[in-house]
This record gives structure tokens, C-alpha cells and sequence, in this order.
């Protein structure tokens, strides 16, 4: 579907033709799935990001407010200098790169976390993991225990886990660097920088990227000075500094019916 949002008279016409039937000339398949979707989400998904059926979890289609340009996935022409086949991190502009043979990149909007503001060094995906399961680290615990006490027993991989749907896990000469680039359940975290977190994409995204990328991708971070040369200081700069999001556990994990106190496996910030 296009990114458009009919509005509530033609939401009407269209409910309308649909009720009368046979007194109205029929509706075309897309003005039906129209009605369809503003009838189950209120909004018809954007392109890309509707409803994704991944096995046992279903994924809703991501409100339009979170994806107004250019926080969506988009093929752009690549202006960078690393070859295909590579991954490139802008942290500033908060996008990924997916860098292709023909000259273009898939661009991906992220998020960065505290720890993906620090991660400067190249990397290899080394493991792919589908629906990751997400203990917090010790640090995190000591650090902000009102944060992250109530999940020390580790999350299961599933709809609660912060890792998202997907999990690309980051090596350095055959070691875990414990940096990842996941899925979030976060939406209004994509295009800024959070006080946690490695690089987080959007679970539909996540998900396109997980099956493009191959282990034993390289990974690449994009300096302030070249995001800027390629992109311009205003989108270079892109996004704003969220603050800590203290949560209740109920709140956000208790409507999946996941017990947050199974064993989960040791990550950095989610």
C-alpha cells in the first residue's frame, strides 16, 4: 500500500458503498482492504511495515506517526566509501546502511543507545539469532536497579523481549563484543539517542535486514566528519536525547502473558 491515510469522509463513502452492497458500484480490492485496515488498526499501514505473521508472534503495522520521512526504510543512492557487502552505522543521522553491489544502500532509521554511541571499532556479525531472549547485564543492575531489577531473572525470547524480533550479534577477532543491532518494541526511539541500548531498529526492519545480511558481514561505524560531509550538519545531527524510560513491568510485559522471570542470556543495554 502507499503511505497515504484516507481521511474520515472517505472512510465513510467507503464503509458506506461496502454496507449498501449491491446498490453501489463494487469497490476495487484496494478500497476494501482500505476499510479492512482502518477498521482493525484505525490507519492504513505504510508500505513495508504492516501486519508481519513470524511464526507464533504476529506484529502489528506500525502507526504512521512513527514513520514520517525519513524515519522509514528507504533504497537511497550510497555517497559513502566502504565496498558492498558491508554494513555502515551513521549514529549521528541514525541510520544503517546495507551497502549493495549497484551503487544504492538500504537505509534503515535506528536508534542509539549509550552503548552504540560507543561503539567506534569495525565488527563481524558472527550469530543470528531470531526472537532473542535478554538478561541485563550486571552493570546495568548496579546502575539503575528501579530500571532493571525486575527483569534480573532475564526475559525469554518472544513479544516482551527488548532484543526485539531479531538480534545481530557483533564480534571482534572471534569475541563477543556484547554490542548487538536488534529490534525494539520502542517505537518512538527510532531516530533518537537513549540512555541505553546498542542499535535498534525497528522489528519490521530487523527483520528485512536479518534475511539480506549474511554472517560474517562487516560492520562499520560512520564518523561525525563524514556523516556530516555526506549529509549536511542538520541531518547529521538528527534526533534528540531521550531520557530513561522507567517503566512498570505490567505495563509493558504483563498484556503478552511472558513470564519475565525465565532465564534470558546475558546482553548489553536493550
Amino acid at each position: 500500500m502507499p503511505f497515504t491515510t484516507p481521511d474520515r469522509r472517505k472512510f465513510l463513502a467507503l464503509s458506506g458503498a461496502a454496507a449498501l452492497g449491491a446498490c453501489t458500484p463494487a469497490l476495487t480490492e484496494e478500497e476494501v482492504q482500505v476499510v479492512t485496515d482502518l477498521e482493525r488498526f484505525g490507519f492504513v499501514p505504510v508500505e513495508g511495515y504492516g501486519l508481519i505473521e513470524d511464526g507464533e508472534y504476529t506484529l502489528p503495522p506500525i502507526p504512521p506517526s512513527f514513520l514520517e520521512y525519513p524515519n522509514r526504510r528507504q533504497l537511497v543512492f550510497y555517497d559513502g566509501t566502504l565496498p558492498a557487502g558491508t554494513i555502515e552505522i551513521d549514529p549521528f543521522a541514525k541510520f544503517l546502511y546495507w551497502i549493495l553491489e549497484d551503487g544504492t544502500a538500504w537505509r534503515y532509521p535506528i536508534a542509539v543507545g549509550r552503548a552504540g554511541r560507543s561503539l567506534r571499532r569495525p565488527t563481524t556479525i558472527s550469530r543470528k539469532v531470531e526472537w532473542p531472549g535478554w538478561t541485563p547485564t550486571a552493570n546495568m543492575l548496579r546502575s539503575q536497579p528501579e530500571v532493571y531489577g525486575a527483569f534480573r531473572g532475564g526475559v525469554p525470547g518472544g513479544l516482551a523481549s527488548p532484543l526485539g524480533a531479531r538480534a545481530l550479534y557483533l564480534y571482534q577477532g572471534g569475541r563477543d563484543t556484547y554490542y548487538r543491532i536488534h529490534g525494539t518494541n520502542d517505537l518512538g526511539s527510532i531516530g533518537n539517542s537513549g540512555s541505553a541500548g546498542c542499535i535498534r531498529l525497528f522489528n519490521h526492519d530487523i527483520i528485512d535486514l536479518y534475511e539480506r545480511v549474511p554472517s560474517g558481514t562487516h560492520v562499520e561505524i560512520r564518523s561525525k566528519s563524514e556523516s556530516e560531509r555526506i549529509l549536511g550538519p542538520k541531518l547529521s545531527n538528527r534526533g534528540v536525547e531521550l531520557p530513561a524510560n522507567i517503566v512498570s513491568p505490567e505495563t509493558i510485559y504483563g498484556a503478552t502473558d511472558v513470564d519475565v522471570t525465565g532465564d534470558g542470556e546475558s546482553e548489553t543495554d536493550a
